[in-house]
């Protein structure tokens, strides 16, 4: 049966019916946008994704591990001598036809060898073992960092990508009060005044859409650059992880941060080197020895004579007060500064744990206020505008406005959540340990390596 309804109560109730629909219906069953779906289907994108295509693909960590293994490489080397020298030579040959004297002439043979002074080559291996420390501590290092921007990036993309379904979602709803307005404009019941200020939310709306997706786009290259890959591989829809259920105290955090994360420790061992290469300087100002083997042979009217020679010598450090004295300056002045650098990390990783942890915090505490207050609030009164509209106590505008409150309410909701993961993802990488579940469970506070 069809029954027509018309005249200017027909319409009041039609506006009615849309906007209350509009109210009513789920979230996530206006969030459709009105053009063309994209033809291709991509498969769910997980922060394990990410995380197992930067350990792959980073530039950044290659370099990182390459610079390691250099390092590594010249560990051997500090802790040998001096290679030896060999000399032979042709001594008391007559000129120009180069034949031996009779009584002087002899072939000859030399082996030198330095012998640095005891503790020198313990000083110098020292001090390359913990450059190298240092080096493999960045190594992981450069991988949280990397991790971190390209987590980053993964979050932001994911708020942009609900952001711009709720925008698509506020559009949707504007365009069926626009289109109950214009109706009863031209019944004569509405005003034009309604009908363009929809329009103008509209339009509003689809500049929040291309915005929200423009940040979305920005968000996959930087998340792309960070695993080295074509942004097409990383282009699936993002899932976002469970956040932790618990924050643990700013004592913990901190005390874990400067216990565990790898940029400190390579401080650490920057001051170690610094130290040993102390040592080694305070060494440079007593001579090394030296030590040699002479063989030489001629030939007599009794056949070959052979000679043999020790020899044992010293270096002599008469630019000691301006050279060996300055190298020992030096490297106390290096000491001094890679101490001095590692009391700041300290202090800049004291600091920023103590923000991210109030970051969090204040991010949940937030985002419990909007669920469980302001958003139930708005709700009310946007249900309240749609009665006290039917009633003809408020214009048309405040029903769309109180309407566009809730979804601004819901974009904030958002907004902290990316807030609070970005976070999180920053706290894992001062930590030095893992945070977030990527798998899909819930991490214990203490998290894992």
């Amino acid at each position: 049966m069809h029954v027509a309804l018309t005249g200017p109560r027909s319409c009041s109730f039609v506006l009615f019916a849309v906007i209350g629909a509009a109210i009513l219906l789920p979230r996530g069953s206006c969030a459709q946008e009105p053009s063309a779906p994209r033809a291709m289907v991509r498969a769910p994108l997980s922060l394990a994704d990410v995380y197992s295509a930067v350990d792959r693909g980073s530039p950044r960590i290659r370099a990182a591990a390459a610079l390691a293994r250099a390092a590594g490489a010249r560990v051997p080397g500090a802790e040998r001598p001096p290679d030896p020298t060999l000399q032979f030579g042709f001594m008391n040959y007559m000129l120009p036809d180069l034949s031996a004297d009779a009584a002087l002439g002899m072939r000859q043979w030399q082996l030198m060898q330095m012998l640095p002074l005891p503790g020198k080559l313990a000083a110098s291996g020292a001090a390359a073992r913990s450059r190298t420390a240092a080096a493999e501590q960045r190594v992981m290092e450069v991988r949280l960092s990397a991790r971190a921007v390209a987590a980053m990036a993964f979050v932001e993309r994911w708020g942009a990508e609900r952001q711009a379904e709720i925008a698509i979602e506020t559009r949707r709803l504007l365009e069926d009060a626009s289109a109950v307005a214009s109706s009863m404009y031209r019944v004569g019941e509405g005003r034009q005044v309604d009908v363009l200020r929809s329009q103008v939310e509209i339009a509003r709306m689809d500049e929040e859409v291309v915005r929200m997706r423009a940040m979305g786009d920005a968000a996959l290259a930087r998340l792309a650059a960070a695993a080295d890959l074509p942004m097409d591989s990383m282009a699936g829809p993002p899932v976002l992880p469970k956040l932790p259920d618990s924050l643990p105290a700013l004592d913990s955090l901190v005390g874990m941060a400067i216990a565990t994360r790898p940029m400190l420790a390579a401080g650490v061992a920057d001051v170690d080197a610094a130290s040993a290469g102390v040592k080694l300087a305070a060494r440079e100002r007593w001579p090394d020895a030296q030590v040699g083997l002479q063989f030489g042979s001629r030939g007599g009217p009794m056949g070959t004579d052979r000679m043999g020679s020790l020899m044992v010598g010293a270096s002599i450090p008469i630019w000691a007060r301006s050279r060996q004295s300055a190298v020992r300056e030096e490297s106390i002045a290096m000491r001094e500064m890679a101490e001095s650098d590692l009391l700041a990390m300290r202090a800049d990783t004291r600091g920023r744990v103590g923000e991210l942890h109030t970051s969090i915090a204040s991010s949940r505490r937030l985002a419990v206020l909007y669920r469980t207050a302001v958003l139930p609030q708005a709700d009310a009164a946007a249900a309240s505008s749609v009665t006290s509209y039917r009633a003809g106590t408020v214009d048309f505008m405040t029903v769309v406005e109180n309407r566009m409150t809730v979804n601004g309410y819901r974009q904030e909701l958002i907004a902290l959540e990316v807030a609070e993961a970005i976070a999180w993802v920053e706290l894992e990488m001062l930590l030095g340990r893992r945070l977030l579940a990527t798998d899909g469970t819930r991490l214990a506070p203490g998290g894992a390596r």
